[in-house]
């Protein structure tokens, strides 16, 4: 049973209030703040709303988190100069799952782009790419045979989407698939601003064995418009420490393997 607070709070207390329980818990509910600070529900939302006016937390469905939950599509070279550092050391030990004779499929997004630049040459490595921007990049090392696949050209993501991209990989079979993700949520799962990227994602999830995604803290708890598979279908996330404790005690529950760097 919550305990009710004795003292009548004014509006400046119980934003602080709010704001405390929400840094503490991760949300707060309409529901639990009216029966603890022994107001109506009607103030509470009203409490919220001047927060949110103010950025200082999103509403959604009754309660509020942090920050909006939901991404914006962005272009690869401004995405790129995001979090450079903590993609960087994700890229490094990316590289260090692969081994000889691998065949693999880098998906897009600047994670697996900078992941192609931290590839060592590796016996009989074969990549195929959604990624323009990886294929050049990979085709600069002899050692390695490059694939790209087909379709429509996304310009935001110097990548393909489509179609035929999806009909080329029905035909082959890969070790490893390295996927960058918009958003990962607990519930919806992995996510993607553009819904054919997402449909996309979801063959090569079908043709890899092992599904690996490259991504940094800020994509937890994110939602994008695609939603590509839910998180029992992957196998391993590499992220920084940005992580929280609770999600990633929970990814662990579920039997991925979270590598932090």
């Amino acid at each position: 049973m919550i305990k009710k607070t004795k003292m009548l709070l004014n509006i400046i207390d119980r934003h602080k209030l709010i704001l405390d329980k929400l840094e503490q818990n991760g949300f707060v509910t309409v529901n639990d703040l009216s029966q603890e600070f022994d107001v109506s529900v009607v103030t509470i939302r009203k409490d919220l709303k001047l927060l949110e006016e103010r950025k200082l937390l999103f509403r959604s469905h009754g309660r509020a988190i942090p920050s909006n939950p939901y991404t914006t599509e962005h272009h690869v070279n401004i995405k790129e100069k995001i979090n450079t550092k903590e993609k960087n050391r994700i890229a490094i030990a990316a590289g260090l799952t692969l081994e000889p004779f691998d065949s693999i499929i880098i998906a897009s997004g600047t994670s697996v782009i900078e992941f192609a630049r931290h590839i060592k040459p590796v016996e009989g490595l074969t990549v195929l790419t959604a990624s323009l921007n990886t294929a050049l990049i990979l085709a600069e090392n002899t050692t390695i045979d490059v694939m790209q696949l087909g379709g429509m050209v996304r310009s935001s993501s110097s990548s393909v989407i489509g179609p035929i991209g999806e009909k080329m990989l029905a035909e082959f079979t890969f070790t490893k698939l390295f996927l960058g993700v918009d958003g990962i949520d607990l519930d919806f799962g992995l996510s993607t601003t553009n819904s054919m990227e997402a449909s996309l994602n979801k063959e090569m999830i079908k043709a890899a064995q092992k599904i690996i995604v490259l991504a940094d803290s800020s994509k937890f708890g994110k939602k994008g418009f695609g939603r590509i598979c839910g998180l029992e279908d992957i196998d391993q996330i590499i992220t920084d420490s940005g992580i929280d404790e609770i999600t990633k005690n929970k990814l662990i529950e579920i039997g991925i393997d979270v590598t932090i760097v």
